[in-house]
């Protein structure tokens, strides 16, 4: 665990999701924020789409970051020649390996697996390329077929061996089962691709990597097909904080990260977004916030600066005296235990009637109107 790699996949995937276009100058913007960061490997798209795509890689080549780009291609050659057309110098190839899959792409053919991988890999080496296979639908493949190719593609060269989780039907037992075994059948590391259908992506990453897989695929907010992918976000900071692994990557720019992404890809995260979501730091309710107020350690798990966040203390229909008289000490507000009851009392009913806690500017009103109304002062 103290030699992961991370392999952020949020200009391939991630774009992938339904509805979400980036356009090059944010796939740029993207690219460059996430090398300041140190995240050591981009898979930055799919050359082969040709176009504003291709045009965007090369964009994103030319600007000479530090964090090593991968081109997308299927097992074939003129997507990697695409690939070298936009100036990258690493590629993964993908292959179906479950029989659904194989069904479905090479009309049942297997043999077509093991040509298509010859020839591809074979055509990468002779251009100087670094080559990632990646082994689609690997959770539904038979095991031992799936020991083979993996097999395979080290004997012809292959540096890496990517096990997709592509439907994500596994869960962590399950998943560190099934990457053991290929772990301990071949030399070349192990990326693992989780798929979050049943909200496991980033579990199963992990236990993939407890297992002995080395790198991993993230997204950024777990963006990605379907239900998504593992969220670069809760990979970075479980191994920082979970398994004491630090990446060395500056970890307080994740929310800016976040939010870049949020912007480009026009979806809003849910409040409750683990590492970046608009609650993660946010207290309310009476018991936890006069917690925090004491000890912030007592309901938070890190503190909000480490990923570029801060503590947000909201007042509502769970807020308590405690929250509400540190509130409103810090607009130069004072109340006694009366007067702080029945502001409280309006705020639950207030809180109670918008359905959502309440804004400063609303809280001041609050005591304003009640300061009339009773004699508060």
């Amino acid at each position: 665990m103290n030699h992961v790699h991370i392999n952020d996949t949020t200009l391939r995937d991630g774009e992938q999701a339904a509805g979400i276009v980036f356009t090059a100058i944010e796939k740029i913007a993207i690219a460059v924020l996430m090398d300041a960061i140190g995240i050591p490997e981009l898979e930055v798209g799919i050359p082969a789409m040709g176009g504003s795509e291709a045009e965007a890689i090369t964009a994103i080549v030319h600007k000479g970051l530090k964090t090593a780009l991968l081109g997308w291609n299927r097992a074939v050659r003129s997507d990697i020649e695409a690939s070298i057309a936009c100036g990258l110098t690493r590629v993964h190839v993908s292959v179906p390996v479950s029989d659904i899959q194989i069904k479905a792409k090479f009309k049942g053919k297997t043999n077509l697996v093991w040509d298509r991988l010859r020839d591809s890999i074979n055509f990468a080496l002779d251009n100087d390329l670094f080559v990632s296979v990646g082994a689609e639908d690997a959770s539904r493949a038979d095991e031992s077929f799936l020991v083979e190719v993996a097999q395979f593609a080290e004997s012809l060269g292959a540096s890496r061996f990517r096990f997709c989780d592509t439907v994500g039907i596994l869960h962590p037992l399950t998943t560190a089962q099934k990457v053991g075994k290929l772990v301990k059948s071949i030399k070349i590391p192990i990326e693992m691709h989780t798929h979050n259908d049943f909200g496991l992506a980033t579990a199963n990453a992990l236990a993939g990597l407890q297992a002995g897989a080395v790198s991993v695929n993230t997204t950024v907010n777990g963006l990605g097909e379907r239900a998504g992918n593992a969220a670069l976000e809760e990979m970075i900071m479980a191994l920082k904080r979970l398994y004491q692994v630090d990446l060395g990557m500056d970890t307080s720019r994740l929310r800016e990260l976040s939010q870049m992404v949020v912007k480009a890809s026009g979806i809003p995260l849910p409040p409750w977004k683990a590492i970046v979501g608009d609650n993660v730091f946010a207290h309310e309710s009476g018991i936890h916030a006069h917690g925090v107020l004491q000890n912030p350690q007592t309901y938070e798990p890190f503190s909000p600066d480490e990923v570029g966040w801060k503590r947000r203390l909201v007042v509502g229909k769970h807020s308590g005296r405690h929250l509400l008289t540190n509130l409103l000490s810090q607009h130069g507000i004072s109340l006694n235990h009366e007067e702080s009851q029945v502001v409280l009392d309006s705020v639950r009913h207030l809180s109670v009637q918008m359905k959502r806690s309440l804004t400063v500017e609303e809280l001041l009103d609050v005591v304003t109107n009640r300061s009339m109304s009773h004699g508060i002062v």
